[in-house]
């Protein structure tokens, strides 16, 4: 149990989660106007790996983390362009872009390092760290919330801001309008196809700062299929979130916490095969919780 009223040990919880955050918001951001992104698996690997690349032959990595939200960000053109335009259906379109990922991130590895497992061979730059100015000297708060990497404390304020967007501003309600009757935003003059071309180019950017988290922030290297299904737990955690922001990172947060705790079963000889199993293991579990509730709610509709 000390290891777990360690500061040391949630510290790693807010580490572990910062990539979460930004694909509850990648995923929030696409899901309030009914255009589920799948392809957020995707977009994390494709940015971790040009930001990785870029960040090293630039020898700046603010301009890895511009190549990596870029590269997410075409790839949420092109799945808006194959689902709006060609009426391509969104989760084919969103397994597709997750499978090229997968596979030309591999083959652009060997072909610019000539190896398939990682880029340890390139000299790589990483997001500096932040130390925050009197909140470090606060004892434990301190060890828990400072130094983390800037893009943690980047995500932390996007989950406020847009949380706001999306509960208070026009363009929110736009975009919520959107996805809960669109043939009622029709009527007032809201093009249904901008908001959801729009949703998916948002979902994108913020599924590259995530993925240039992991290659940049997590690790200073880029790792095959580093991703890890952190994309789909990201699905998950804002499914569990709702149309809220704010509740999405705290479902962030419990895998964070399932994940950092596998980390940590680690150390008491327990098989890794095991430990890396918690935040599947949480990711079933919740949308088991979250299926259930969806059939109560639509079974006491009908009834009424």
């Amino acid at each position: 149990m000390s290891d777990f009223l360690n500061p040391q040990f949630w510290y790693s919880v807010i580490r572990v989660s910062t990539p979460l955050f930004f694909g509850v918001i990648a995923a929030l951001l696409s899901s309030i106007t009914g255009t589920i992104n799948i392809g957020i698996e995707g977009m994390m690997l494709m940015s971790a790996f040009w930001g990785t690349i870029v960040g090293s032959l630039a020898q700046n990595p603010w301009v890895g983390l511009l190549a990596g939200i870029v590269s997410s960000t075409i790839m949420a053109v092109i799945l808006a362009y194959f689902h709006l335009k060609l009426k391509t259906d969104l989760v084919i379109g969103g397994v597709a872009l997750n499978l090229l990922s997968s596979g030309l991130t591999v083959f652009m590895l060997y072909a610019i390092t000539g190896d398939k497992g990682s880029s340890a061979s390139l000299k790589s730059f990483i997001i500096p760290r932040v130390d925050l100015p009197l909140l470090k000297d606060i004892p434990f708060i301190g060890k828990v919330l400072s130094g983390h990497n800037a893009l943690t404390y980047i995500a932390i304020v996007s989950v406020f801001l847009i949380n706001y967007l999306v509960k208070k501003t026009p363009l929110g309600i736009r975009m919520r309008s959107v996805g809960q009757n669109p043939d009622a935003a029709v009527s007032v003059g809201i093009s249904v196809t901008k908001m959801k071309f729009l949703s998916l180019i948002l979902s994108g950017i913020f599924a590259g700062f995530g993925g240039a988290f992991l290659s940049m922030g997590y690790v200073s290297w880029f790792a095959r299929d580093m991703t890890s299904g952190r994309g789909f737990i990201s699905i998950a955690a804002q499914a569990l979130g709702g149309s809220s922001a704010l509740f999405g990172a705290f479902g962030a947060l419990l895998f964070g916490i399932a994940e950092a705790t596998g980390i940590t079963l680690q150390s008491l000889r327990i098989p890794s095969e095991i430990t890396n199993m918690l935040p599947f293991i949480l990711t079933i579990v919740v949308l088991i919780i979250y299926a259930r509730s969806r059939i109560r709610s639509h079974s006491r509709i009908q009834e009424q």
